[in-house]
């Protein structure tokens, strides 16, 4: 028998028989499956499994790290379940029934704002090599590189452009994903995210100033003050937005005829959604969003130490329930208003600590397969992707878990001390540093070593006395 079929039939008997799987697709490394009871899964006999690298539950989802031969498995799969093919929509949508009200909000969130990252990330490193060409004291004491040589300056700010492209466009960006995950046109997001930074309306960052000055230009429709403002930067005017006119478009849809939605559907659905976003969503949402930012700045300026403490030792367990995804938009909200983000910088930081507890496993297991799976795992760890650290390894045995949980939040406490903060959102591991401020450098590579040895050293440490104690 095939090798890899055998492992399926295996992997099949220890997540409770074929009976207990509703439906299952793959992705690049994982099988996805939807479980009737996730009760009747047996780890250990799963974790025996050789092809198996790591399991775990999320978003009503227990997922199966294959690795590369994923697709011959899930071949397998259906040929031993008998199951027809299903589409990742399907086992989503299967998934979701599972899903209390919150896990849904923050599932929803994450699906809008996962297609962003590639260019969210692309932007912050790019916005890193600006900060090395124009950051002083890099090169030369109390200067930057583009000071001492001109040359190179016309060369950075074409590479600040095209790094904050993703950031000023981002409204557009939102509402084509956004619209796209509540069912609507993506066309129609696009043009309601432009919409809502069009170059007719003040700028977003210039409003304060327009306040205190009484210089806030205003529509005056029919004796109804509407304010001329945009929204740029923004998260919560264009998220709301969205889904108001995915709303307006669909029951549209149903009831204007075919022969008409061209002229009718998008042009109605544009109409209202851009009167109600400009009277209503936009005032309102920007107000929530300015307190969220202004209660998070609170904390980590007056308690750092305690904000460090908590998002440092926590993150990874948000991870761990899909929570972390709802904290890109307070990023992205933090970088618009304040023109930086006292969060990421320890995301990276708890990023690292688990790779390095992941590392430690390479010489406290006696288990090949797991000194190989925490090598890798490291790496991939150390480049931003925590996932098959982990649940790979660290979750497997906990107490690497909790070794990297205390080694961010030391990190984090540190840099929160010094009110770190990084220009933009990038790779969340060791190339961190590059969206970081580069007055903060110092303090941030302090932070990282503490992320490195800590919980590396815990760790060995932990797990020899757990060896003596057995």
């Amino acid at each position: 028998m095939d090798a890899m079929k055998h492992s399926v039939e295996r992997i099949v008997q220890a997540v409770g028989g074929k009976d207990n799987i509703v439906t299952a697709t793959h992705c690049v490394t994982r099988l996805r499956l939807v479980l009737k009871d996730e009760g009747k899964v047996d780890k250990d006999a799963l974790e025996r499994v050789d092809v198996v690298k790591g399991s775990f539950s999320a978003n009503g989802q227990f997922q199966i790290v294959i690795g590369s031969g994923v697709e011959k498995a899930y071949g397998y799969l259906r040929e031993i379940t008998g199951m027809q093919h299903a589409t990742k929509e399907e086992v989503k949508s299967e998934a979701e029934k599972k899903l209390n009200p919150l896990q849904r909000l923050i599932k929803t969130l994450g699906d809008i704002f996962i297609p962003l990252l590639p260019a969210i990330v692309s932007a912050g490193l790019l916005m890193g090599i600006n900060n090395v060409l124009t950051g002083k004291g890099i090169f030369y004491p109390n200067q930057a590189l583009i000071d001492v040589h001109p040359e190179w300056k016309d060369f950075a700010g074409i590479i600040n452009l095209i790094a904050n492209t993703a950031f000023v466009f981002l409204p557009g960006l939102i509402g084509w994903s956004a619209v796209k995950r509540f069912g609507g046109s993506e066309l129609l997001g696009i043009v309601l995210g432009l919409m809502l930074i069009h170059p007719d309306l003040m700028n977003a960052w210039s409003y304060a100033e327009a306040v205190s000055k009484g210089t806030v230009p205003y529509w005056n429709v029919f004796g109804l003050s509407i304010q001329k403002i945009g929204y740029q930067g923004q998260v919560l005017p264009v998220l709301v937005s969205a889904f108001v006119l995915t709303k307006i478009e669909l029951y549209l849809r149903k009831r204007v005829p075919e022969g008409f939605q061209l002229l009718l559907v998008a042009p109605i659905a544009l109409l209202i959604t851009g009167f109600l976003a400009f009277i209503v969503i936009g005032p309102v949402t920007f107000a929530v969003g300015k307190a969220i930012t202004s209660a998070f700045v609170w904390v980590f300026h007056q308690l750092p130490l305690i904000g460090g403490l908590i998002y440092g030792a926590f993150y990874a367990p948000l991870v761990v329930t899909g929570m972390h995804h709802t904290f890109l938009a307070v990023d992205l909200q933090l970088i618009a208003s304040t023109g930086g983000t006292f969060l990421w910088p320890i995301l990276a930081l708890s990023n690292i600590s688990q790779g390095s507890a992941a590392l430690a496993m390479m010489f406290v297991s006696k288990e090949e397969k797991v000194k190989g799976m925490s090598l890798v795992s490291t790496i991939s760890a150390y480049l931003g992707i925590t996932e098959p650290a982990m649940f790979g390894i660290n979750i497997r045995y906990r107490y690497p878990f909790y070794c990297g949980m205390i080694g961010s939040a030391i990190g984090a406490v540190v840099i929160t001390s010094q009110h770190v903060k990084a220009s933009s959102i990038g790779v969340g591991g060791l190339p961190g540093f590059l969206s970081i401020f580069p007055q903060y450098w110092g303090v941030f590579f302090i932070g990282m070593a503490i992320a490195l040895i800590v919980p590396f050293a815990l760790t060995i440490v932990w797990g020899k006395s757990k060896k003596k104690s057995a």
